[in-house]
């Protein structure tokens, strides 16, 4: 079987997280500074969320959002829902991701996306701490058991060697995956260089 270097598995992983559908969400954060945005009619809390190139058209969304929605409570719902799928999508767009429409409130996000949102929202980084703590200390307790025991168990004969080699690969790309993308502040590495970095 072949084993992929780390950061690559890391990336795969992060895609199919779901931070992508927390900015999609109604009540995600984009979401919910458009609401704040709408209410006080004023567009500038929605701004950090788009580039400078794309402020423009987000203005003329937001303006034509409060002419319409002025109209009455169905012009509203339906102007209000225009501006949230716009907004969404030049956000998502900035970040180079794809825009697959506005998905329901209430989404389970799993244990690291709250978690971070607490965080900001209390100051506290420790349960942040622990819970990745908590990811990172099974795989890499595993891995390591793993080739201490493939290399004491090791014989002359070059099968039972590979097997000691290959665990032995396996944890220091563990190691050197989690520590190399913490290093560079979670940007996992890519490309050729990446992909020398890590063979062995």
């Amino acid at each position: 079987m072949r084993r992929f270097p780390f950061p690559a598995l890391l990336t795969a992983l992060l895609v199919a997280l779901p931070l992508g559908a927390h900015c999609d969400a109604l009540d995600g954060p984009v979401v919910v500074a458009a609401r704040q945005a709408l209410a006080k009619g004023d567009v500038n809390p929605v701004l950090a969320w788009v580039k400078a190139e794309d402020e423009a058209q987000i203005r003329a969304a937001f303006a034509r959002t409060l002419k319409v929605g002025a109209l009455g409570p169905e012009a509203k719902e339906l102007a209000e829902a225009y501006f949230f799928e716009t907004l969404v999508r030049i956000h998502r767009a900035g970040e180079g991701a794809p825009y697959t429409g506005l998905k329901p409130a209430g989404l389970d996000f799993g244990l690291a996306i709250p978690a971070a949102d607490q965080a900001l929202a209390s100051g506290d980084l420790k349960p942040v701490f622990e819970l990745m703590h908590g990811v990172l200390k099974p795989g890499l307790e595993a891995r390591f058991k793993e080739a201490r025991a493939a290399r004491s168990q090791a014989t002359p004969d070059p099968a039972s060697g590979r097997k000691a080699v290959a665990a032995y690969v396996t944890f220091l790309h563990y190691v050197d995956g989690v520590y190399q993308t913490a290093a560079r502040g979670g940007s996992p590495a890519e490309g050729p260089e990446a992909e020398a970095h890590h063979q062995h």
